[in-house]
């Protein structure tokens, strides 16, 4: 019993750390607003267009030119105040939050008059901010944990994003269907100047020794050769890419609430939350049982269990087995994305952390916005379920095609790399 509770207080010791504690506390205000703001946007868009393809606009009009300047970031990022980037980067969404909320003053007048247009304008705005903050916060926060901490850090820190996400989504269709779009955007503007709060209280860390006459040529092809010459950063990084890429179908849920299930911007919120329900409770216990052991296959065998997710996602018409099928997406994406987001902390020099984390952006955050538009593009050609169809069916396609092409991931052993502090 006593092993027992020491175990359980060691799971505990990285809130030890203050400034963890305060990156935990912006991150889940961030991510509730991030998350809320899909909801809300992506329900006003169809609502005003009823066009499966302007949904999948809206992760375009994102993930461009958060991939257009995501390299620049990285640079940034080890060679700037990580913090300051940070900041300044969350100061420009919550200008973006409240520009939403405008807009819809006055009985929706300005979109009566403009269209769905300024929404579009503002989510491009926004993803040149999201694609500076990811690489200098990411390689922020892993200078504030010591790296024995790191598979902690990526759980928790994936736990808080997890909770952000079922909370964000289901407020989001709530507030929106019984309060209106004005008083959902307003909340979600609260929650950016949150999180913006929180993250001034954290000190700022100096950066470490780079080569000073280094060109910025020099210094991005740096970080995409890091990635390319090592197997497990670049196969976990491709394995989600192209799994989010293919199986996503988070972009066609306010079709499948409003025409197949039938459940209202309510019942959307709700769709938008079931991935996070269950990758929160798996998040929780890996906070506790990192996956350090046999750790490639768990990834393999996780991605392939997202996309058998979403195939009984595509077929169901019921609401109850819908939420579990997204349930179960969200629980196995949860194993996935902190096993790389571990392998990312620990085998990554700190002085190329923002460089690798742009990298990272272009593979996986932006996948989820391209992913978005190849799931409307799909659905306006294919039709609705048949596009879910063909997205899990290539996601398993994917997991196949990486056991050859990736051949080392499968006998990744993250304890390896922890415990007797192996070079990369």
């Amino acid at each position: 019993m006593k092993n027992s509770n020491s175990k359980w207080i060691d799971n505990y010791a990285i809130f030890r750390i203050r400034d963890f504690r305060f990156y935990i506390l912006s991150r889940l205000p961030f991510v509730l607003s991030i998350q809320m703001q899909a909801v809300i946007v992506g329900w006003q868009i169809y609502d005003i267009t009823k066009d499966p393809l302007a949904l999948g606009l809206i992760g375009l009009a994102e993930a461009i030119p958060s991939i257009l300047v995501a390299l620049y970031a990285g640079h940034l990022a080890d060679r700037f105040e990580r913090k300051r980037i940070a900041i300044y980067s969350n100061f420009v969404l919550i200008l973006c939050s409240f520009l939403l909320f405008l807009f819809t003053l006055d009985g929706q007048k300005f979109i009566t008059n403009y269209g769905a247009s300024p929404i579009y304008y503002v989510i491009i705005l926004s993803g040149i901010a999201r694609g500076f903050i990811g690489p200098s916060i990411f390689a922020f926060m892993t200078q504030i944990v010591p790296k024995d901490l790191y598979p902690e850090s990526a759980a928790w820190s994936g736990t808080s994003f997890q909770i952000g996400s079922v909370l964000g989504p289901a407020l989001g269709g709530l507030i929106y269907g019984f309060y209106g779009v004005s008083v959902a955007y307003f909340v979600d503007f609260f929650f950016v100047t949150l999180s913006f709060l929180f993250l001034m209280q954290i000190p700022s860390r100096s950066l470490p020794e780079i080569p000073s006459k280094e060109s910025l040529y020099a210094s991005l092809s740096a970080g995409i050769r890091f990635v390319l010459k090592n197997e497990y950063v670049l196969g976990a990084m491709s394995l989600d890419m192209f799994a989010v890429l293919f199986g996503g179908a988070v972009a066609l849920l306010p079709i499948f609430a409003a025409e197949i299930l039938h459940v209202g911007s309510e019942g959307l919120g709700f769709l938008r939350a079931a991935p996070s329900v269950g990758a929160v409770l798996v998040a929780v216990y890996l906070a506790h049982r990192p996956p350090l052991n046999h750790s490639g296959k768990i990834l393999l065998g996780s991605v392939a269990g997202f996309g058998l997710s979403m195939l009984l996602f595509a077929v169901s018409s019921n609401f109850l087995l819908s939420l579990f099928a997204l349930f179960l997406s969200g629980a196995f994406d949860s194993v996935s994305v902190i096993i790389r987001s571990t392998i990312m902390q620990i085998m990554t020099p700190d002085s190329m952390r923002g460089r690798v984390s742009s990298v990272n952006k272009m593979f996986i955050g932006s996948s989820n916005e391209i992913g978005a538009f190849e799931s409307g593009v799909t659905a306006r050609f294919m039709g609705t379920v048949p596009s879910v169809l063909f997205g899990g069916a290539m996601t398993l396609g994917i997991v196949a095609l990486s056991t050859k092409v990736f051949p080392k991931l499968i006998g990744l052993e993250l304890k390896d790399f922890i415990t007797k502090k192996e070079k990369i």
